[in-house]
């Protein structure tokens, strides 16, 4: 799944990284849960990794909000 809104080459950088990330959390005994919430997203009941991925992915490409001064 590639979101149309973001460039194509983010996206598939960003979901390498999120396997990484979910892969490091399973191998250390982790759930889906608490890979969402190392990056502050709040799990769904019944959430999987692949759900992780797609999470995760999508919060990192999603634009940053400024700051005001």
């Amino acid at each position: 799944m590639s979101p149309r809104h973001i460039n194509p080459v983010q996206w598939e950088q960003t979901v390498g990284y999120a396997r990484a990330v979910c892969a490091r959390m399973f191998r250390d005994g982790g759930t889906p849960a608490m890979a969402l919430a190392a990056f502050s997203l709040e799990a769904a009941t019944g959430a999987d990794w692949s759900n992780a991925v797609d999470r995760i992915a999508q919060h990192l490409c999603a634009p940053q909000q400024r700051m005001a001064a």
